[in-house]
């Protein structure tokens, strides 16, 4: 972390890793995994599931639930993100210190009247050093910035979380349409592509059956943050939509061991309960 005009600034982590460091690379890279073109929802988006490996993995399958974003993009101001920790060990959900998270693209600051609103529940808890490395939450921003433009980040790291606890926090930070949520994960991780394909498909009916209690850790990375969505989407009577459902080995990868990658999106009916 750095200091810039007296922000504390967490600086990109895994920028030339995976995603370039280059801003003009990063943008043809983000364009690029732009160019499949979805159909816009039916109603405006409330939240999504995304992907969060190297971009060349799985970019394609993130951007194409973005770009249904773009209806409504310039009603988003706030996006509550949350993702795995892949590096620290730790109970509850994470907050950082920090005031505004970077990228190739340039400053995204972070509300600190949003976290002010969750950080007296028991499991939230100020962590910086589970943000301090953590892609889960960094690989979605330029998706983020080349869709939104300017916004503000509330960027949480879950650990060890039941969709209970998960699900309290995001119904604090709930809002209205200014409030997107974001959940980054991955999902089955180094099965052969035909049996990688099988799991991620019951994966892919439990999530859009709204169903926690059929995803487990080897069913995705960000189960705990899933779990606590599906939890909070169910309540909310949020509609799911599955938008891509691939792997490394549909992307750049071969296919002996892969990576499943789905991107989901619920949106708010009108005449939904809120």
């Amino acid at each position: 972390m750095y200091t810039q005009q007296g922000q504390r600034i967490r600086p990109p982590a895994v920028a030339g890793q995976f995603y370039p460091a280059d801003p003009a690379s990063l943008e043809a890279l983000v364009r690029e995994s732009f160019a499949e073109a979805r159909k816009a929802p039916l109603h405006p988006v409330k939240a999504m599931i995304v992907p969060h490996a190297g971009l060349i993995y799985s970019g394609p399958v993130a951007a194409s639930a973005y770009q249904m974003l773009l209806p409504q993009a310039d009603r988003i101001r706030r996006v509550v993100l949350l993702g795995p920790s892949h590096r620290v060990g730790f109970h509850g959900l994470a907050m950082t210190s920090a005031d505004a998270y970077e990228t190739p693209f340039g400053i995204v600051p972070i509300d600190k009247s949003a976290l002010e609103e969750i950080q007296g529940l028991p499991q939230v808890h100020l962590l910086d050093e589970a943000h301090r490395y953590e892609h889960s939450l960094e690989v979605q921003l330029p998706f983020l910035q080349a869709v939104l433009g300017d916004f503000y980040l509330v960027p949480l790291v879950v650990g060890d979380a039941t969709p209970e606890q998960v699900a309290e926090v995001l119904e604090r930070l709930w809002g209205g349409d200014e409030t997107l949520i974001v959940i980054s994960s991955d999902l089955s991780h180094y099965h052969p592509y035909d049996e990688a394909r099988m799991i991620d498909s019951e994966t892919s009916k439990a999530i859009l059956e709204l169903d926690p209690s059929r995803i487990g850790y080897d069913n995705a990375c960000g189960r705990n943050p899933v779990n606590g969505l599906l939890e909070l989407a169910r309540r909310h009577r949020l509609q799911p939509e599955l938008v891509d459902l691939r792997n490394s080995g549909d992307t750049a990868g071969d296919k002996s061991q892969v990576v499943g990658y789905g991107a989901y999106v619920f949106s708010q009916p009108p005449g939904g309960m809120h």
